[in-house]
């Protein structure tokens, strides 16, 4: 599962797919502390695919 998780195709569907919903999703959704939570977790997920994709990105070049 680790593998298919850091595949560089699925860290950009993690990256854009919660990339886009991620401000708007949780107040438009839910009220109160509920949609800033939502908001924050879903901008938590696609900022750390977007880090994964910038750190791998020098590193695996070679390998590829």
């Amino acid at each position: 599962m680790k593998k298919l998780l850091s595949s560089r195709p699925a860290l950009w569907f993690l990256f854009l797919f919660y990339l886009s919903p991620s401000p708007c999703h949780g107040p438009l959704r839910h009220r109160g502390l509920q949609g800033v939570m939502t908001a924050a977790g879903t901008g938590v997920v696609s900022l750390g695919a977007g880090v994964s994709l910038v750190r791998d990105r020098g590193g695996n070049a070679a390998t590829r």
